[in-house]
């Protein structure tokens, strides 16, 4: 599980972070806010948790942000001393899933993230994708552009969906070989390769490209308003 902490105090987000790693969890820390959103659009994550008072961006708000920018089906969790009412309100009303009063059990915490992915999981896994006109159903492998129906390979239907459910930003090198290779990645330039087929697949008999190569810093899929 790849996890984003968006967390101020050392101490607590030391101990989360040993938990995390000791449970072979993948966990990157944010001490403030606008660190927290530059971390959570840079990279795709599995889960998301927000201490409500960090400094800079309050977690509510970075919340709402991360909803407002399309991060709706990652699960993001508020960690937080407070226990008001209001609070609770206020939090699942900026789009968090769940609400974890400090202190708690690492273990209750963990068994809350794991439901949550699981219940996440379930929801991506019946989703329909778009960009522009091209179309991809997760649950059929279908994959359409302009009603039109197109043959991608199974590794290009991973890349496509990474690259599909991140299409408000750049998807670099990295992140997409962990998705198709996991940590073991070739050494040879396959990526490069398969990008490669999926432009056939998706662009070549098509007018305006979607599948743009963004230099030195990854791949993006979006309609450019100049081509359509």
């Amino acid at each position: 599980m790849k996890i984003l902490l968006v967390e101020d105090d050392y101490d607590v987000a030391r101990n989360l972070c040993e938990f995390f790693e000791a449970a072979k969890h993948e966990v990157e820390w944010a001490p403030d806010g606008l660190i927290g959103l530059d971390c959570a659009t840079r990279e795709t994550r599995d889960l998301i948790i927000l201490d409500i008072t960090v400094p800079r961006i309050s977690g509510i708000e970075l919340c709402r942000r991360l909803r407002a920018l399309g991060f709706g089906r990652i699960p993001i969790i508020m960690l937080t001393a407070r226990s008001d009412l209001t609070d609770k309100v206020e939090a699942f009303e900026a789009g968090a899933d769940d609400y974890v009063v400090k202190p708690f059990a690492l273990q209750e915490l963990e068994s809350r993230m794991t439901a949550l992915i699981r219940r996440s999981s379930g929801l991506v896994a019946a989703s329909v994708l778009r960009v522009a006109d091209l179309v991809f159903d997760t649950a059929t492998l279908s994959v359409r552009r302009a009603e039109r129906a197109l043959s991608v390979t199974t590794t290009g239907r991973k890349i496509l969906e990474t690259l599909m459910r991140n299409s408000h930003r750049v998807v670099s090198r990295r992140e997409i070989e962990h998705v198709v290779w996991g940590d073991d990645p070739p050494q040879s330039d396959s990526l490069k390769i398969h990008i490669h087929a999926l432009r056939e697949a998706i662009d070549k008999p098509f007018r305006a490209p979607l599948l743009h190569t963004v230099r030195g810093a990854g791949y993006r899929v979006y309609a450019d308003e100049d081509d359509m």
